[in-house]
């Protein structure tokens, strides 16, 4: 169903409102700028914004609103969906469905692509020297090739597992390299290797210290 002029003026300004403070508008705050002295209504544009999938909300917060989707990128940040754990160690088998719906925000001064591209939470410590660390998160860009040297998502076909390793063609072996100096690498057939995409950027995740 077409939005009416009101309901674009409400998604514009959410939109604008962001860009400007980083942070979503009130519903008095979106009433005053569009118009309307009645918060229940404000409350019906947005549910059908929010219906028809332009927004997403929090009802039980005053600032709950954001966009949804592509609309995302009119803020000048892009949605990026946290698909499952990554072993950076020992493979194991991923994706994880215990992210169904996480998402990590980036502003495009980081990443200015959003095209392939997904995240996923490093378990393990092979690539320390690389500077990633255990529970840190990996922005991947989906692709089946690689140049010798890059960080990428491997799956294992005969394991049935991924890995996250540099990787390296060596004739007939793959050699999938950790950034841990107490750890081997592993070789592989290329038949057994299925590259599935290659790191972008790395997200620390700071741990708290203990009280």
């Amino acid at each position: 169903m077409a939005l009416s002029e009101r309901q674009k003026g409400i998604l514009k300004f959410i939109a604008d409102f962001l860009r400007r403070h980083g942070y979503p508008p009130t519903i008095r705050e979106i009433g005053a700028k569009v118009g309307i002295s009645s918060t229940s209504v404000v409350n019906y544009n947005l549910g059908i914004l929010e219906r028809d999938g332009y927004i997403e909300r929090d009802r039980e917060i005053s600032r709950g609103i954001r966009l949804a989707g592509g609309l995302a990128s009119l803020t000048g940040r892009i949605q990026i969906p946290l698909c499952g754990r990554i072993a950076a160690g020992d493979p194991i088998p991923i994706p994880d469905d215990s992210f169904p719906t996480e998402t990590i925000e980036l502003t495009r001064d980081i990443l200015k692509e959003e095209e392939g591209l997904y995240a996923l939470e490093v378990k393990g410590d092979s690539m320390i020297d690389a500077l990633v660390h255990d529970g840190d998160i990996v922005i991947m860009k989906h692709q089946k090739e690689a140049e010798n040297g890059e960080m990428v998502a491997v799956w294992l076909r005969d394991k049935g597992e991924t890995t996250l390793k540099k990787i390296y063609h060596e004739g007939e072996r793959v050699r999938l390299q950790p950034a841990n100096p107490l750890l081997e690498p592993i070789y592989v057939h290329p038949r057994d290797v299925e590259i599935q995409g290659k790191v972008m950027v790395v997200i620390r995740r700071l741990q708290a210290s203990p009280s």
